[in-house]
């Protein structure tokens, strides 16, 4: 590792790596880093943490908990609890969101602190490849120089022309993370992750609740059999799904948000809504990095970067959603492993976009890993395809939650696990054992081999492996 006797010897270098952004890449990559042996500085605009944990993956949970409960409690009736019906306080839901989101920043600030890790407050702005100046309110405040650079600047969410939020009636998932009171109405732009679980959390919460697709179904990424049994849920909790259709001549009139749904057909019918809520994904946060001095190039709003994360300027590396792919905290810390052993000189794998698991937080929550059944056959592979429901799960029934399943697809030539997909309750806590599996080659013998504990909900996996080798 680089000796700091080293580092004097560059006149001007004070840092071997600044990171930008301190998201579940950048806190990542300087820890790791600062682990390493190396001098770190990171720099960061808002809280501590990125948008996950302030506005994004934390808080959202915390707040589709507070609607589990509220669902659980409207059907008490059923578990022999008998209680008054209740009220739902949405600003004491958020107050906990908030509370949680807080704790979790602490935590990364006493880690970096903890590490040695030099934290900066502002916005950096590359003045030369290897030198960044740091401004707060437009002010230049400070400045540091590195050795290595690594972009982990993150997103924000993508704004549609005629749909720009403006905060008060057409609102992102920030703003939605931070209401006061429940809406008694909703529409939502968008069926990908983040516009399901907030559909889910305000339609559990009371508001009447549209979620608009412009795609032929929801979650367009996933195996179409999951996003089905998803779609036919959120019908059944109240929630008017339409899909193969977008909003057109949106407008802000009083209190209202007004708007013609137009459907595949051109078939027109007037929406109107408290808010309009827009998730349809992010753009990288590029413009304003002073890119423009350091020849790292871009594509498609993006940074360009090969396998280990390294941008077309040898020493400055970009991960998390700034690189592009799929937008995922966890993928952004494993990138962060990625760049920092490229940048200690330690060989290290490329990321397998079909190790990484993906997740949706509604009730059912929907989780998946590697090919869907489509996928695995456009690409060639004859398949072998189990499923197992949970309605025939004994702790799917003792739990009272039955709906959902299973899905596994295996190459029939060898009966390696190809994708694995789950809907249900759970389904993101059951994702760790096909994501194993997925990552060491796993067939289906060995899965359907597996002893699986009675009754859990993992026992599903196991039968819907047997299932696959029945066929």
């Amino acid at each position: 590792m680089h000796s700091m006797q080293e580092l004097s010897a560059e006149p001007g270098i004070t840092f071997d790596l600044a990171v930008i952004g301190s998201g579940p890449g950048g806190y990542e990559a300087a820890l790791r880093a600062a682990k390493a042996g190396m001098k770190v500085c990171i720099i960061e605009k808002a809280a501590l943490g990125g948008v996950c944990i302030n506005w994004g993956c934390i808080p959202t949970k915390a707040l589709l908990r507070s609607a589990e409960v509220f669902d659980l409690f409207k059907k008490a009736d059923s578990f022999g609890l008998k209680l008054q019906p209740g009220t739902i306080d949405l600003a004491e839901a958020v107050k906990r969101s908030r509370n949680v989101a807080l704790k979790m920043s602490k935590g990364v600030a006493f880690m970096l602190r903890r590490a040695g890790v030099d934290v900066r407050q502002g916005e950096a702005v590359f003045s030369t490849p290897h030198d960044l100046d740091i401004f707060r309110d437009g002010v230049r405040v400070d400045g540091v120089s590195a050795r290595h650079i690594i972009i982990a600047s993150g997103a924000h969410p993508r704004a549609l022309p005629g749909l720009e939020p403006d905060g008060t009636r057409i609102i992102t998932s920030r703003e939605a993370l931070a209401l006061k009171s429940v809406p008694a109405s909703m529409i939502v732009v968008g069926g990908g992750a983040i516009g399901v679980e907030m559909a889910w959390f305000y339609a559990m919460a009371g508001s009447e609740v549209t979620l608009v697709e412009l795609m032929p179904r929801l979650l367009p990424l996933e195996d179409e059999e999951i996003a089905e049994v998803l779609k036919r849920s959120l019908q059944k909790a109240g929630i008017t799904v339409v899909t193969s259709a977008k909003l057109e001549s949106v407008s802000i009139e009083g209190d209202k948000v007004t708007a013609q749904l137009v459907s595949e057909a051109n078939d027109s019918q007037l929406l109107t809504a408290d808010y309009l809520l827009v998730a349809v994904g992010v753009s990288a946060n590029i413009t304003g990095l002073g890119l423009e001095n350091t020849g790292v190039e871009t594509s498609r709003g993006f940074i360009v970067t090969d396998s280990v994360c390294r941008t077309s300027v040898s020493h400055i590396f970009a991960i998390g959603d700034v690189r592009g792919g799929m937008l995922l905290a966890h993928k952004a810390s494993a990138e962060a492993v990625i760049a920092v052993h490229s940048i200690a000189g330690i060989p290290c794998h490329s990321l397998d976009d079909s190790l990484i698991p993906r997740c949706v937080y509604a009730e059912p929550s929907v989780a998946s890993i590697g090919l869907s059944e489509k996928e695995a056959e456009d690409r060639g592979y004859k398949v072998r395809v189990g499923r197992s429901m949970f309605a025939a799960s004994g702790k799917a029934n003792a739990f009272g939650n039955l709906e959902g399943l299973v899905k596994l697809v295996f190459s029939a030539a060898d009966g390696r696990l190809l994708g694995a997909h789950v809907v249900g309750h759970g389904a993101v806590e059951l994702i760790g054992e096909l994501t194993l599996a997925r990552r060491l080659s796993v067939t289906a013998e060995i899965l359907a081999g597996t002893i699986h504990a009675h009754p859990t909900l993992s026992e599903t996996i196991k039968e819907a492996a047997e299932n696959a080798l029945q066929e």
